[in-house]
């Protein structure tokens, strides 16, 4: 396999849970290339997550459609960025000093707070899905939240240092990622985001209008920098820099945040 198929398959298998069948020698090297593609990953599986809502929404009405779509968005990740976001949100909530933050965040139980802030995440995700759902067939924009959600991941981790340096999965393979990293991914996130778009009023799905898919694809990039890096900021002041929980729960907080903002565009627009 060439080094470019190496690694977006590396991508696919790191974060996802598509069947991808590929035996790779994981490096740090393969795992910074990999970062290219992970806005691919991304649309794929928003384009899992569009078709299932689609189907969901053909058989059942729109509230339980929504949930199960929200089932199969976690399940084509296999949780891995919501674990970061109960493991962040036990670590940060605990109001502890910074050493012990990071210790709480490396037990592999949950607390209390990990809970609520799982439980309350989903039901915003779940809502704002049903949101989307109830004005018929869903908007192909829907690809667009994995998409930026996972081109943040890889600006937060050329743009703050790794709070453990070069210990954990993330120190060890991503420690010393480079702006560089952050731009080669951004040329795919932008067409990806580009040809959604441009094919939601196209063929009509959603009834989604030129403006409002335009409006979209400026204004979701934008949230997600915004909010990607106030939060990224704020976690990297209390612990020092970044850690692989750190990169999931920003994750899930871009992909919530950017989920309100096409529902603030379908419903205001």
């Amino acid at each position: 396999m060439n080094p470019g198929l190496q690694a977006v398959a590396a991508a696919f298998q790191f974060l996802t849970r598509f069947p991808v069948k590929a035996h790779l020698d994981y490096t740090p090297e393969l795992f910074r290339r990999s970062t290219r593609h992970y806005p691919l990953a991304g649309a794929a599986i928003g384009a899992v997550v569009w078709c299932a809502a689609a189907a969901a929404l053909y058989l059942l009405p729109p509230l339980p459609a929504a949930v199960l779509t929200l089932a199969v968005w976690v399940a084509l990740t296999g949780g891995l960025h919501l674990d970061g976001w109960m493991d962040t949100a036990d670590g940060l909530l605990s109001y502890r000093p910074r050493e012990q933050m990071l210790e709480i965040m490396k037990d592999s139980r949950v607390g209390a707070m990990g809970v609520m802030a799982c439980v309350l995440l989903l039901l915003l995700k779940a809502s704002l899905l049903y949101s989307l759902l109830i004005g018929g067939w869903p908007p192909l924009v829907l690809l667009l939240p994995p998409v930026w959600s996972r081109w943040f991941m890889v600006h937060a981790m050329a743009s703050w240092p790794m709070a453990r340096g070069n210990k954990g999965l993330a120190g060890s393979n991503f420690n010393g990622m480079e702006k560089r990293h952050s731009l080669a991914a951004l040329p795919g996130a932008l067409l990806l985001a580009a040809a959604a778009a441009a094919l939601c009023p196209l063929l009509g799905i959603g009834e989604w209008t030129y403006l409002q898919a335009g409006l979209a694809w400026v204004a979701l990039p934008l949230a997600a920098w915004a909010g990607g890096t106030w939060a990224a900021r704020r976690m990297a002041r209390k612990l020092g820099g970044l850690t692989g929980d750190t990169y999931g729960a920003l994750n899930e907080g871009i992909e919530t945040l950017l989920l309100l903002v096409l529902m603030i565009i379908q419903y205001r627009l």
